[in-house]
């Protein structure tokens, strides 16, 4: 009785090796697209605190601009009764 059956062969371990292989090669690119996709995050979010820094001053400044054509219109209509 021989026992060849028992211990894996050549084929079957290249086999296994060849897709431990392959199994690498998939982390690996997962890893580089899950980095990829934090420092887009990153950037996307230092863009949003930018525009939410510019939307401020510009608000700002609206309501600068609102108070100002209120104070030319309220002087207008007191020089019209004069």
């Amino acid at each position: 009785m021989t026992e060849s059956h028992s211990h894996p062969t050549i084929s079957s371990m290249t086999d296994t090796i060849t897709r431990i292989d392959k199994l690498e090669q998939q982390v690996n690119e997962l890893l580089d697209i899950c980095q990829r996709l934090g420092d887009d995050n990153q950037d996307l979010r230092s863009q949003l605190q930018a525009l939410n820094y510019e939307r401020s001053g510009l608000i700002e400044q609206k309501e600068k601009v609102r108070v100002q054509v209120e104070s030319m219109i309220t002087r207008l209509r007191s020089m019209e009764k004069a």
